[in-house]
């Protein structure tokens, strides 16, 4: 007997909805044009429609263009709509403007800690706003925003937990906060930094209302399990990643685990499918077990708070049902393209949304790839195991393209660990969800089943830290659109791979060649960038200033010893730098404070540090970040003033803290300040030292330099008499393009030119090379513009 054949995917609607986002994105960055392009839209779709009438039996093909068109003016027509309540003009000029205002906002996402803007952590989290005041004058819109409650607003005794209190899902605050715009294409259009404590204005409703509450007692019920077993649960069961440690969360990024924390269709499939099944067994026919399994996929919705992937997820589980409730097959190809559809329509600014792309490529591959994937590794392992390594070495195929262009890299044991943790994540995420719905009713069993969860759990952690830690757990990859075409090239051969017949030997022979030829590519050409870019760059810098987005990271180099002074927010542009400068081995590691954007790239140094200068560590992140250090068999030190040493021919010396800091708290205020020296050329670091700091470091004495490493990336809380003392021929700024803070500020840059200072900034220039020249002089080259 022959087996049945596959039927063939309808890529109708899927071309459709392709099309669409690809208007998305590109209409979103020129949102003034969105009428003209409905119009247009409209227009081809309303001709080819007529067109088709035309004909007796019109073509797929041009039904499914007319199909396209349609959707186009559909999103076109939407951004149109939306890009004036989104930017509100009477908001806009008041952002540009520096001005404080009160504005009436709805909370959307919870809030989440992070690193703050001055040192200290700060409260995050996604709003609407609705209403800004100035003056008597009341703008109206509903402009999505980024809004940041720093640390110092809620310092005195109940504020922090009064604004945590009203910071929820759904509530409608006022608060008094600075604006920064950001561009038209960004999902937000502004970061709003609150200077008061928020008022409540309206509590959440009821609806809504239950969740937070049930979120907090599982959050302390999963805080009370030990190690990383319990940080985790959470994250697995309900996408509540609050307490993943920072080593942790990039053990599960560098495993390719990190899409177990992200509430996404694997999430949503358990809860339909637990409905249904319970429905089903007490006797409930298709549309009333339909019927559960929305309001339960609702309920879910709102215990989780919607992101992008969950939205998405449960749009293609209501299309399902649907199609269930029906009795029409058609495949998830289909719903998949129906959920992308409505939420570009809906929200076209997605279509920018790398995690929203990563869920839609990894949903796909799931569907086009892993049937066909597993019934080939059936040929060689047991059904079961092969439908087990199918479904993420597919999703990993189908998301690659994308994730080497915010990493260029290749995850080695990835696919090995996701086998690893298949069936634990499925168990700890019922269990742990179980045990979240059981909290308010029978508590006890709650904890009984929490603790079941935790074994799993656990495994999954030490499974992610296991494959974190073994060599070469990546491998380079070209960056940049290269990498990009690289890798699709890859996943195309991979695709004619897989739906190659068994008995073309030949044909499977040459595709097998072919892929590895892109694999062998992808690598070696990452080596040849590397190379080249070694090779382009001067060879007698003194300082190099690594672009690493909003944060710093530079490294000194001398007789051939290399020293680095903190290591940015990720450990991938970090790594890159290193290797383009050639540095295999770090002598001395300053770490400046604990800030995410000077630490979180940590792993590019572990393992490979001899000597770490560290700042004071008040918080239990910071110890974490020094027991890291200190577990990869570097030599921990804590940094005081006067501490000095050499690094070659380079003499290094510790200029800050000092015993007289009273009245400082930590972060910003307290970091490492270094001054370097070599052959009579100076340089001094400053950290993220604020306005009072500096002037507490100038007051102790200071000396002039050559170069300056700008404090804070270019905010505005600088002391201009400190930099005219330093008198420095140039200032490295070391800050993130398009960044939401507004660094480099202008202040920032007029002190600099008071001073007699020139600005280079690794944001216009990438990685910044300063060296000495002939005569004196100073050589500095920038990744840029040679």
């Amino acid at each position: 007997m022959t087996a049945a054949r596959r039927a063939p995917l309808d890529l109708r609607l899927a071309a459709a909805a392709a099309g669409a986002w690809a208007v998305a994105w590109i209409v979103t960055a020129f949102p003034d044009a969105a009428a003209a392009a409905c119009l247009v839209a409209f227009l081809v779709a309303a001709t080819l429609a007529a067109m088709s009438f035309r004909r007796r039996r019109p073509t797929s093909i041009l039904a499914t263009v007319v199909l396209t068109a349609a959707a186009a003016g559909l999103v076109a027509a939407s951004i149109a709509g939306q890009a004036g309540p989104r930017h509100p003009a009477g908001i806009t000029a008041a952002a540009d403007g520096g001005r404080v205002l009160t504005a009436d906002l709805v909370v959307v996402t919870p809030p989440r800690g992070e690193a703050g803007r001055f040192g200290a952590p700060q409260e995050t989290f996604r709003a609407v706003v609705r209403a800004v005041h100035r003056g008597e004058t009341i703008v109206t819109g509903r402009a999505p925003a980024l809004v940041k409650i720093p640390v110092d607003v809620t310092a005195e005794a109940g504020a922090g937990q009064r604004a945590a209190s009203v910071v929820r899902p759904g509530a409608r605050l006022r608060v008094s906060a600075r604006f920064f715009s950001h561009p038209r294409e960004h999902s937000t259009a502004f970061t709003v930094v609150a200077t008061d404590e928020p008022v409540l204005l309206r509590a959440p409703g009821r609806w809504i209302a239950w969740a937070d509450p049930l979120r907090a007692r599982f959050l302390a019920l999963a805080g009370a399990l030990p190690g990383d077993g319990g940080d985790l649960l959470p994250g697995l069961s309900i996408g509540d990643t609050r307490a993943v440690s920072e080593g942790l969360d990039a053990a599960m990024k560098a495993s390719s685990l990190s899409h177990l924390t992200a509430v996404s269709g694997a999430n949503c499939a358990v809860v339909v499918t637990l409905v249904s099944a319970l429905a089903a067994a007490c006797g409930a026919d298709r549309r009333a077990r339909a019927g559960l399994a929305v309001g339960a996929l609702v309920g879910f919705l709102v215990l989780v708070t919607p992101g992008a992937s969950v939205t998405r997820a449960a749009l293609m589980a209501v299309a399902a049902l649907a199609a269930d409730l029906t009795g029409r097959g058609g495949g998830g190809l289909p719903f998949l393209a129906l959920a992308v559809l409505v939420m570009v329509t809906a929200d076209p600014w997605i279509s920018r949304d790398y995690g929203f792309a990563l869920s839609v490529l990894a949903t796909a591959g799931l569907i086009v790839l892993a049937p066909p994937l597993a019934g080939r590794l059936g040929r060689i392992l047991p059904a079961r195991l092969a439908r087990v390594v199918a479904v993420p070495l597919a999703a990993q195929v189908f998301c690659q393209p994308v994730l080497v262009l915010l990493a260029p890299q290749l995850p080695v044991y990835g696919v090995a660990a996701n086998v690893l943790a298949d069936l634990p994540a499925t168990i700890a995420t019922i269990l742990g969800l179980a045990s979240c719905l059981l909290l308010p009713v029978l508590p006890g069993l709650a904890q009984g089943v929490a603790q079941l969860a935790w074994l799993p759990s656990a495994w999954i952690a030490a499974t992610a830290r296991l494959a974190a830690g073994l060599p070469a757990a990546s491998l380079p990859w070209l960056p940049g659109l290269a990498g990009l075409g690289v890798a699709a090239a890859g996943v195309a051969v991979v695709i004619v791979l897989v739906f190659t017949p068994p008995g073309s030997g030949t044909r499977a022979s040459l595709v097998a060649m072919a892929a590895g030829v892109v694999l062998v590519g992808g690598y070696a050409g990452a080596g040849t960038v590397t190379m080249l870019a070694a090779a382009a760059h001067p060879r007698d810098w003194l300082v190099a200033a690594c672009d690493v987005g909003q944060g710093d990271g530079l490294v000194l180099q001398s007789g051939g010893r290399h020293a680095v002074i903190d290591v940015g927010p990720e450990p991938a542009a970090m790594a890159r730098c290193l290797r383009a400068l050639g540095v295999r081995h770090v002598d001395l590691a300053v770490i400046t404070h604990f800030d995410l954007d000077h630490v979180g790239g940590l792993d590019a140094i572990l393992g490979k540090t001899g000597v770490a200068l560290v700042g004071p560590a008040r918080s239990e992140a910071a110890r974490k970040v020094s027991e890291r250090l200190a577990a990869s068999g570097t030599d921990l030190r804590q940094a005081r003033a006067g501490d000095h040493g050499t690094l070659g021919d380079l003499d290094w010396k510790v200029l800050w803290p000092t015993t007289e800091t009273a009245g400082m708290t930590g972060g910003n205020e307290l970091s490492v300040t270094l001054q370097v020296s070599q052959a009579g050329l100076r340089a001094v670091f400053l950290g993220d030292l604020d306005e009072k700091a500096q002037q507490a470091l100038l007051a102790g004495g200071i000396e002039p330099v050559d170069i300056v490493k700008v404090a804070h990336h270019g905010s505005a809380d600088q002391s201009s008499a400190l930099y005219e003392a330093l008198h420095a021929r140039v200032g490295i700024i070391s800050v993130g393009a398009d960044n939401t803070y507004g660094h480099p500020t202008p202040r920032l840059l007029g002190i600099l030119q008071k001073a007699g200072t020139a600005a280079v900034r690794t944001d216009t220039g990438g990685m910044l090379l300063v060296g000495p020249a002939p005569g004196g002089r100073l050589s500095v080259w920038s990744e840029t513009a040679p």
